[in-house]
């Protein structure tokens, strides 16, 4: 055998496991994606007055935050799946959703009378976006817990939460598109709750499917 081809495929195969890994995850998050787009849009769909609520800056920046911890979440999510400890270098990726979040309540409890500050954190869709979300975000979730069991995470737990973020995130972003309420005080408290919700359903779960 030629040395140059040995050398190009013992390389070959030391790359493919980190390419199929790769593929493994990208397919995932894009099926999921497809999965609740299609709840998204059959049950609810996007809000009448969308080409407007576009042009103003707190509807905008709902998506700031919803795909800051999609982003923020999908790094420590993959990491976890595999059984080495790189996890814990890309955990912080997930502060940076909150840390925005945290900044534009500030920014809103400053600006606001305090009288309003009780009525926007309720809002009028409270009980829809606790429906909602994890509605939406149910399917997602489970693909991502296929994705764990197809790989090898040590710390199940950790893992399966951080999947229901991931999960609770990307429905979020989408319910977004429906929801009228747009202050910040109202997105900090129901939008994270409802993610919450799927943060502990994945932990859950992911200690009763995740076996290799």
């Amino acid at each position: 055998m030629n040395t140059d081809y040995l050398i190009k495929a013992l390389a070959a195969d030391t790359k493919q496991p980190a390419m199929q890994f790769a593929s493994v995850w990208a397919g995932a998050v894009a099926l999921a994606i497809a999965v609740a787009a299609a709840v998204f849009f059959a049950t609810l769909g996007l809000r009448p007055d969308f080409a407007a609520a576009v042009q103003t800056p707190r509807f905008v920046f709902k998506f700031v935050v919803t795909l800051s911890l999609a982003a923020g979440a999908f790094v420590p999510a993959r990491a976890l799946s595999r059984p080495d400890g790189q996890w814990r270098k890309a955990l912080p990726s997930l502060a940076i959703a909150p840390i925005l979040l945290t900044v534009a309540v500030v920014i809103e409890l400053s600006i606001l009378p305090s009288g309003l500050w009780t009525v926007r954190m309720i809002g009028k869709n409270s009980l829809v976006c606790l429906t909602y979300i994890p509605l939406i975000g149910v399917g997602p979730l489970a693909i991502f817990l296929a994705v764990l069991r197809y790989e090898a995470p040590i710390r199940r737990t950790l893992a399966g939460a951080v999947c229901g973020i991931l999960a609770g995130a990307i429905a979020a972003t989408l319910y977004a598109a429906q929801c009228t309420d747009d202050s910040p005080l109202f997105v900090a408290t129901w939008y994270s709750i409802a993610i919450a919700g799927l943060a502990i359903m994945g932990a859950i779960s992911a200690n009763v499917v995740v076996r290799w």
